[in-house]
């Protein structure tokens, strides 16, 4: 390639791992705010749940498992049209985010229902039986009784993000994934292709870490 490691290092490698970053914050904090939400809408209206409404929680279902069934690369293709009308662009971050964001909100939503439908039914008929409102069951118990799952689960959702965000570079987006597919594989440059590698490795290594020991702290 003609460049010397101090400048792959710096020159690319360390501006790729800051784009990464930011599309799995940024990733991450929408893809869990929308999901969250959307989790706990679909247990409230669910057949049983505290106040359920059919239509609205099929609506939801179905929307979350059509979009759960495209493969980022082909959903991040399909959305470009929304992306450059948002942004102006279909390359760079911002609209990997907001790819990232489509993609993963849905799988999220999935895991923090799950979650919440781990709650003891038991727990949900005493604060009933006590006349709690609905708003009150929702967030102390249904919320509040499965964090220790919520954050498993999270955690699983961030490495999926940081997957996407790793898929993104295939289509411009910048960061590690392009880097690997650029400098590494077109480039048939093994050691940049790789070291990118490792690094997505380590990044994995340290969410799950983080992840478990919050988990193991709250429980």
């Amino acid at each position: 390639m003609g460049f010397s490691w101090d400048v792959i290092i710096n020159r690319i490698i360390v501006p790729g791992i800051w784009q990464t970053l930011e599309m799995v914050l940024f990733g991450f904090i929408f893809s869990v705010a929308i999901g969250f939400l959307l989790a706990l809408v679909l247990v409230i209206t669910s057949p049983k749940g505290l106040r359920p409404c059919v239509p609205l929680y099929r609506v939801l279902d179905f929307v979350i498992n059509v979009l759960r069934s495209f493969p980022f690369i082909i959903l991040m293709i399909a959305i470009m049209p929304v992306s450059r009308f948002l942004f102006g662009t279909v390359i760079g971050p911002k609209a990997a985010i907001f790819a990232i964001t489509v993609a993963c909100a849905p799988l999220i939503a999935r895991l923090l229902e799950s979650s919440f439908r781990e709650v003891d039914p038991g727990l949900i008929e005493a604060a009933k039986s006590f006349g709690a409102p609905n708003w009150r069951i929702a967030w102390n118990v249904i919320v509040g009784e499965s964090v220790p799952s919520l954050v498993s689960n999270i955690t699983l959702g961030t490495v999926s993000i940081l997957g996407c965000s790793a898929m993104a570079g295939v289509v411009g987006a910048g960061g590690l994934g392009a880097i690997a597919l650029t400098y590494g594989y077109q480039n048939f440059n093994d050691e940049i292709m790789y070291s990118t590698v490792l690094i997505l490795v380590v990044l994995v290594q340290i969410i799950q870490l983080a992840g478990n020991k919050l988990y193991l702290r709250i429980k």
